[in-house]
C-alpha cells in the first residue's frame, strides 16, 4: 500500500510541473492561445454550476464568521474570468521577443531573447478568480503553474482545477501544466516554500501573516507586497467637484481590495469647502478617522473618530478612513513616504508643478494625478489579468503580467570567432 506523505504529495505535483516546462516553451501562440479559448468557453458554458460551488464556500466562511472583506473576495463571477481570459489571449505573446540586439567589434551579433520562468508557485487567500488569472498569465507566457489557494475557496478553487485540467487536456498544452492545490493542510505551504529546486517564483497574495511567513521561509524568489496602505491627497489646486468623485470612488468603489484608499489628505486652504462636503457625501456610509484639524471642520457629525499615530499605518478594508490637514504638498508627500506602503497614491489637483512634483518625490508602484487609485489592477492596466501586485523593485513593480513573468538569455551568432589568450 503507497502512503503519500505532504512532502511527497507536493514534490510529485511540482514535479509534473516542472517536466512539462520544455514543451511550453517551444508552444506556438496560437497552440497557448486555443487552450486559453477552451478554459473560457468552458467557465462560461458551466458558469451555473461554478456558481452554486462557490456558495458553497461562501456559506461556510459566514458559518466560520470571515470578515465582510473577506467573504467578499470569495466571490466568483465565472463570466468576468472568462473575460479576463479572452483578454490575455488578445495580449501579444512575449516569448522569443528580442528585447535588444547589437554586433560587438569582433563580429559576434549579440541579443537578448525573452524566455519563461519556468514553475511559478501562487500561495493566496480567497479570490477565487486568482486560480484561473495566474493560470491564464503562466501558460500564454510559456510557463508552468503549482497554485495553492486557502481552505476558504477550495470547493471553488478545486472545481476550477478540474475544469483547467479539462480544458487542457482538449489542447496542445501539457495538462500537468497546472497543477492546482486545493487541499487545506497548511503543510503544503512550507513543502512548497522548500522546493527551490522545482519552483522558479513564488508570490503570495494574502494577509501580512502570510506574505511574511513566505518571505522568511522560502527558498526560491519572492513577489510581493505586504500591507496596501493607499493615500489620497487633495491639494490646494484641486477641483472640489473632481476630488469629491476620485476620493469616493477611491474608497467606496469596492473597500475590499488592496487599492482601496485608507488615508485622504487635505490641503489647509481647500479643507474647510472639502471635508463638510466630504462628510455630506458619506454621512451614515463612511466613518471619518479624524486628526484633530479635521474634526474641527466635522461638528456634530455621528460617524467620526478620532485618529492615532496607527491609523495613518492601518489598511482599513473596511467603510473606515483617516482623514488628515496638512499644510503643503511637501507635507502631504512627506506623510505618505512615513506612513504608506508603496502601493498607490494618488494626487488631485489642477496645479501642474504640483502634480509633477507628487509624481517625482512618490515613490510608490503605482502614482497617479487626477484619477482613482482603484485602476491599480492588471485587467485595467491592460494586462489581461494578474498575478499579483509587487511593492517591490526587483525583478517586477506593480501589476505583474505576461512581460513579469519572463526572464531573458543572451544569444550570441558568430561566424568562428575565438577568445584570443
Amino acid at each position: 500500500m503507497r502512503v503519500t506523505t505532504v512532502a511527497s504529495y507536493i514534490r510529485e505535483r511540482a514535479t509534473l510541473a516542472k517536466g512539462s516546462t520544455r514543451v511550453l516553451s517551444t508552444l506556438s501562440s496560437e497552440q497557448k492561445n486555443t487552450a486559453l479559448g477552451r478554459i473560457a468557453d468552458l467557465l462560461e458554458s458551466e458558469a451555473d454550476a461554478l456558481r452554486t460551488i462557490n456558495k458553497r464556500d461562501l456559506a461556510e466562511g459566514r458559518d466560520a464568521g470571515l470578515d465582510p472583506y473577506f467573504l467578499d473576495r470569495l466571490v466568483l463571477a465565472p463570466e468576468n474570468v472568462a473575460s479576463d481570459t479572452r483578454g490575455v489571449i488578445g495580449l501579444p505573446d512575449p516569448i522569443g521577443q528580442t528585447i535588444e540586439g547589437r554586433t560587438l567589434p569582433n563580429g559576434i551579433y549579440l541579443s537578448k531573447r525573452r524566455v519563461p520562468l519556468g514553475v511559478v508557485g501562487c500561495i493566496y487567500e480567497a479570490r477565487p478568480n486568482v486560480t484561473v488569472d495566474i493560470a491564464a498569465l503562466a501558460l500564454k507566457s510559456g510557463n508552468a503553474a503549482i497554485l495553492r489557494g486557502g481552505k476558504e475557496a477550495r470547493h471553488t478553487n478545486r472545481a476550477l482545477g478540474e475544469l483547467i485540467q479539462r480544458a487542457l487536456a482538449e489542447s496542445d498544452v501539457p495538462a500537468e501544466a497546472v497543477q492546482v492545490v486545493s487541499d487545506p493542510d497548511r503543510a503544503h505551504v512550507d513543502e512548497m516554500l522548500k522546493a527551490d529546486d522545482l519552483i522558479d517564483l513564488v508570490v503570495p497574495r494574502g494577509s501580512e501573516t502570510l506574505i511574511a511567513h513566505v518571505r522568511a521561509n522560502a527558498t526560491m524568489p519572492v513577489v510581493a507586497h505586504g500591507e496596501a496602505v493607499v493615500q489620497v491627497y487633495v491639494d490646494r489646486g484641486a477641483n472640489l467637484a473632481m476630488a469629491l468623485e476620485i476620493v469616493d470612488n477611491a474608497k467606496t468603489r469596492r473597500y475590499s481590495i488592496c487599492n482601496a484608499a485608507d488615508t485622504i489628505l487635505v490641503h489647509a486652504e481647500i479643507a474647510p469647502q472639502f471635508i463638510p462636503a466630504l462628510a455630506d457625501r458619506w454621512a451614515g456610509k463612511v466613518t471619518l478617522i479624524g486628526g484633530q484639524r479635521a474634526l474641527a471642520l466635522l461638528p456634530g457629525s455621528t460617524s467620526v473618530e478620532r485618529a492615532t499615530e496607527e491609523t495613518w499605518r492601518t489598511e482599513h478594508l473596511s467603510l473606515r478612513v483617516g482623514l488628515k490637514v496638512v499644510d503643503s504638498l511637501e507635507e502631504a508627500v512627506d506623510h505618505i513616504e512615513t506612513y504608506g506602503s508603496h502601493h498607490s497614491d494618488a494626487i488631485v489637483t489642477e496645479d501642474y508643478s504640483a502634480a509633477t512634483y507628487f509624481v517625482d518625490h512618490v515613490d510608490s508602484s503605482a502614482v497617479y494625478v487626477n484619477a482613482s487609485t482603484q485602476f491599480t489592477d492588471g485587467a485595467q492596466f491592460g494586462l489581461g489579468a494578474e498575478v499579483g501586485i509587487s511593492t517591490q523593485k526587483m525583478h517586477a513593480r506593480g501589476p505583474m503580467g505576461l512581460v513579469e513573468l519572463t526572464s531573458y538569455k543572451w544569444i550570441a551568432m558568430g561566424t568562428g570567432q575565438v577568445r584570443p589568450l
